[in-house]
């Protein structure tokens, strides 16, 4: 479990299954920027049941704001070299843009990423339209590098995506 000043990134657990498998799944909150691509419900149980969504390619955790309610998830994943990981998130709750929840998410883990395992470079891909997510990116250290023209499939057609990317030595400066 990683403890912030205003949330908790932690594993899924049991008790936790119902909620999230239903916020997951929920196409309207999704926004523009995320695919419409989901889960079937069995499909998701039994990921869990077989290794609670972690794996030794990806990682997924939930975020909980101080009242224990599942309000986001965060991920990281295997990317193109084996000291790279790419950081993935989403908040259910647009209401709940812009109180600093996913800055803080994105922070903490990348914090343990680089504590816990040595990569070397962190990864976000994000919609350049999306703001909210450019921000979370730049608050958390991550330099632009570029664009990556059509390679996101998203409501029906392909998307742009900027890249992001954090190295351990800017990481280690930005701590001291």
């Amino acid at each position: 479990m990683l403890k912030g000043q205003i949330c908790i990134v932690r594993h899924v657990i049991g008790t936790d299954l119902n909620t999230f498998i239903a916020l997951v799944n929920d196409l309207p909150s999704r926004g523009d920027h995320f695919s419409t691509h989901f889960k079937s419900p069995e499909t998701l149980r039994r990921e869990f049941l077989q290794h609670g969504f972690v794996t030794d390619d990806s990682e997924l955790f939930v975020i909980e704001d101080s009242l224990h309610h599942v309000i986001g998830v965060i991920t990281h994943f295997k990317s193109r070299t084996p000291t790279t990981r790419e950081i993935g998130y989403r908040l259910f709750e647009p209401k709940l843009a812009g109180r600093g929840y996913m800055t803080e998410a994105c922070q903490l883990l990348v914090d343990y990423l680089f504590n816990v395992h040595q990569y070397q470079r962190l990864e976000l891909l994000t919609a350049p339209e999306n703001k909210a997510s450019v921000r979370v990116a730049q608050k958390c250290g991550f330099t632009a590098e570029g664009l990556l023209r059509q390679s996101f499939f998203i409501n029906g057609r392909f998307q742009d995506v900027g890249i992001f990317s954090l190295l351990r030595p800017e990481w280690a400066e930005r701590r001291l």
